[in-house]
């Protein structure tokens, strides 16, 4: 028997336990596996899963058999069967976390979590942005093929809104609820009032001492509270900057990056960059009559030093890797080994930039355009797609001192 037809039988056993009047909940997620069903006046306690012929696979041949399905699905969509089997039931989901390895063992995106991980210390992950000019929204999928007409695969989205004093990126897993209110805002990017500077923010700490817990006083908040000293809300993660360019005698624009959450040691060999392993469900950011829960930026960034503990080791900082004049071309030009194919001044490679002046040569982060309204990004170990997506986020804001 086939890997595929072990899934289409799979699925076929649970829909036909959906059809007899039992509901089962399919999709990445927790869900129970005990389902209510209501006859005759009666309430009695169902498990569905346990009808299935699935339910009596001995451990070892059910792990067999999971892991036959994650190996031999390396990309999407295939991958989705992967995602399907994590959601068949909890000992199921289980068994797939523990087999499905984070983006830097593995160079995969499996879990919606794999886009806070850090990327794969070898390669590049090759994802594009596709944006709308009319809505004012950005889309980040991951390459499925080498052509840039390729459909993709969907991971994040951003809009741009734009405020009197500064502009924010709302950035979420969702397409089509794209706010700050939304149970899948992931994070957002601030703009100073010139453009120059931004600040990512994270709607999740990466700091594990963060835990949320409930008491008696959690009526007061949504039957949600954290612990007072690390507040829920947006977490600075990278602060970017863009040198001024008031003459214009400098050439393309120069950017440098500041990962807050991630030490400078994390480039070098064996080191380690802080790895996110789940999404915490408290999300208080949104209850606009209790300031303290809101997230305003002084006040976040007085408890930096509590969020950051790797800020005493040194932050990972990030320079755009210097162009080289072209005389024949008469243009700046910078190796994307085929990845641009349009001179854009959004054009950047980021590197690893040390305090005695030292640069890595190894590319971290390529961003550039390769047709209207479509641009490459590919990221690397240490930072997520996430943080790739804020810091290209930063390029598409107008920037009329910098160039």
């Amino acid at each position: 028997m086939t890997l595929k037809s072990i899934i289409q039988e799979m699925k076929g056993e649970i829909g036909s336990i959906s059809r007899k009047g039992f509901e089962v909940k399919l999709g990445y997620g927790l869900r129970s596996k005990s389902q209510r069903v209501v006859q005759d006046g009666a309430v009695e306690v169902f498990d569905a899963f346990n009808q299935s012929c699935w339910a009596n696979l001995p451990p070892e041949l059910l792990r067999d058999v999971l892991m036959r399905i994650e190996s031999s699905e390396s990309t999407w969509p295939q991958r989705k069967n992967a995602v399907s089997c994590a959601g068949v039931c909890r000992s199921w989901r289980e068994i797939m976390k523990e087999l499905v390895k984070v983006p830097e063992l593995s160079a995969k995106l499996t879990f919606p979590i794999s886009l806070k991980q850090p990327g794969p210390r070898n390669s590049l992950v090759q994802c594009y942005i596709k944006r709308n000019r009319n809505t004012q929204t950005y889309y980040l999928y991951l390459s499925l093929s080498q052509a840039t007409s390729d459909d993709g695969k969907f991971l994040l989205a951003a809009r741009r809104c734009r405020r009197p004093t500064c502009t924010d990126y709302i950035i979420s897993l969702n397409t089509d609820d794209v706010s700050k209110g939304s149970s899948t805002y992931v994070g957002k990017l601030r703009s100073n009032f010139l453009g120059t500077k931004f600040t990512v923010y994270d709607a999740q700490s990466s700091n594990a001492g963060a835990r949320v817990s409930k008491c008696r006083s959690t009526r007061l908040v949504s039957l949600k509270q954290v612990t007072p000293r690390v507040p829920v809300g947006n977490y600075p993660v990278a602060h970017i900057s863009y040198e001024l360019n008031v003459l214009g005698s400098r050439g393309p624009r120069r950017m440098h990056c500041v990962m807050d959450a991630i030490p400078s040691s994390a480039v070098e060999p064996g080191g380690v960059a802080p790895t996110q392993t789940e999404f915490l469900h408290a999300n208080l950011d949104s209850l606009p009559s209790f300031p303290f829960f809101r997230s305003k930026s002084t006040r976040i960034e007085n408890f930096q030093s509590v969020l950051l503990p790797c800020q005493k080791e040194g932050m990972l900082v990030l320079k755009n890797k210097a162009p080289r004049w072209h005389e024949q071309l008469q243009c700046w030009c910078l190796n994307f080994n085929g990845r641009v194919t349009v001179a854009s001044v959004k054009n950047f490679q980021l590197v690893a930039s040390f305090e005695n002046g030292m640069e890595r040569e190894n590319v971290i982060l390529q961003f550039g355009k390769v047709g209207k309204d479509v641009f490459n990004m590919d990221y690397a170990y240490p930072i997520s797609a996430f943080q790739a997506f804020a810091i290209c986020l930063s390029s598409f804001d107008t920037k009329i001192a910098c160039e």
